[in-house]
């Protein structure tokens, strides 16, 4: 039995993960300035993505928006608006 939840704590671990890292690079190489990132992004991102983390930030046109950075293992990151 603690192996079994053991197993089931590492997964949630994983599942429920933020990447700020990979989401501001991904913002950068998009042309985004000002930006934050505010943790987990729950429920804005498929269940294909490992990593959602929520920000803020300046798009190309200076406008602040916000919304979340997506991605997972071996793939890119997706960036949603909100």
């Amino acid at each position: 039995m603690t192996k079994f939840l053991t197993v089931i704590f590492i997964s949630l671990v994983f599942i429920w993960c933020s990447s700020s890292n990979d989401a501001i690079k991904a913002l950068k190489a998009n042309g985004f300035t000002e930006i934050e990132t505010h943790g987990r992004a729950f429920f804005s991102c498929s269940e294909d993505d490992t990593f959602a983390t929520k920000y803020t930030a300046k798009n190309k046109d200076g406008q602040m928006v916000k919304g979340a950075v997506c991605s997972g293992w071996l793939k890119g990151a997706t960036i949603r608006y909100e």
